[in-house]
């Protein structure tokens, strides 16, 4: 298929396209992320001029115009979108490689790389691995955070030995064990009139704009709000956004929406957010976690990590 031109661009050559380099994609996401360039270039620490020369070399590369500049910032054109979403996979792909790999240097003890996409500020995730540093002080402890798609990914391919996830999705031929379960919270401005109550049920959801992000927990979210608002005439306003938790809640302080999230992003303290619990008539909502492994993976630091869980997290009969 040929690339019109009616953006501005040549068709790209192979020379063009092969001079793309991570550089010029994490430009592009953060530009994406926080919509303008002035805000990316101060989170990547680099000059404006500097970050609108780089996708604009991006741009010319590709043949297609990734965003649409106006005033109030950038949005990416319909190409932008679809080839951000596979910059973002490309990224998240090579940031586990490499995390992986630096967590993976031997030493006499062993190691163990854990992927998850939850937060460490508080909760049972951050209790396991103190917990097992103190027990296992010699063994190389590291960790990867990534989307679900990035850590099944390096699930299959031995980057990490072990995924905690949200839910008891078996993948592959893995072998998988659940573990605890978290409250969910609502995120909103402090100003916000839901605000002023100790407890939120799912019905004073009705009229608001909920704000998701399509990375792990949003799917279990979403699908949780969907089975407490059965009727589509009492759900609130879905807005997914491709971006990360913190970014949503970023938007919600900026007043946008709400947002749900977890029991362990509670601890996370961002100015003029304020988190209230969800719950139904019969008490607090939860989502459970799990525990996933590849059945042929012979590590032994990964046996004794997952003896841990068990005793931490024994099932039930």
């Amino acid at each position: 298929m040929c690339i019109t031109q009616r953006s501005g661009f040549n068709q790209p050559s192979a020379t063009d396209v092969s001079r793309l380099d991570f550089r010029q994609l994490r430009h592009a996401v953060f530009a994406a992320d926080y919509g303008s360039m002035r805000q990316a270039a101060e989170a990547l620490l680099i000059k404006q001029s500097t970050l609108s020369r780089s996708i604009r070399q991006l741009e010319h590369a590709l043949g297609v115009a990734v965003f649409e500049r106006t005033t109030a910032g950038v949005r990416e054109t319909i190409a932008g979108r679809h080839f951000l979403r596979m910059a973002r996979s490309v990224l998240e792909q090579m940031d586990t490689i490499v995390a992986a790999t630096k967590a993976k240097r031997r030493g006499e003890s062993g190691h163990i790389v854990v992927g998850f996409c939850t937060s460490l500020t508080t909760g049972n995730l951050r209790a396991t691995l103190i917990e097992f540093r103190r027990r296992f002080p010699g063994v190389g402890l590291g960790t990867v955070e990534r989307s679900r798609e990035g850590l099944v990914t390096a699930l299959r391919n031995g980057a990490i030995d072990v995924h905690i996830m949200t839910g008891d999705t078996l993948l592959f031929d893995d072998k998988t064990i659940p573990l605890w379960g978290e409250r969910v919270f609502v995120a909103l401005p402090n100003d916000h009139s839901l605000a002023a109550q100790e407890v939120i049920y799912w019905t004073d959801l009705r009229s608001q704009t909920v704000l998701l992000s399509q990375y792990d927990p949003g799917r279990e979210l979403e699908d949780l709000l969907i089975a407490k608002l059965t009727s589509k005439g009492e759900r609130p306003r879905i807005e997914r956004r491709d971006v990360s938790r913190g970014v949503i809640k970023n938007l919600v302080c900026m007043g946008l929406g709400l947002s749900l999230v977890l029991e362990s992003d509670v601890g996370t303290n961002i100015s003029g957010l304020t988190y209230r619990e969800l719950r139904d008539g019969t008490g607090p909502s939860r989502i459970g976690f799990s525990a996933t492994w590849r059945e042929d993976n012979e590590n032994p630091s990964l046996a004794d990590f997952l003896r841990l869980l068990a005793e931490r997290y024994p099932s039930p009969p």
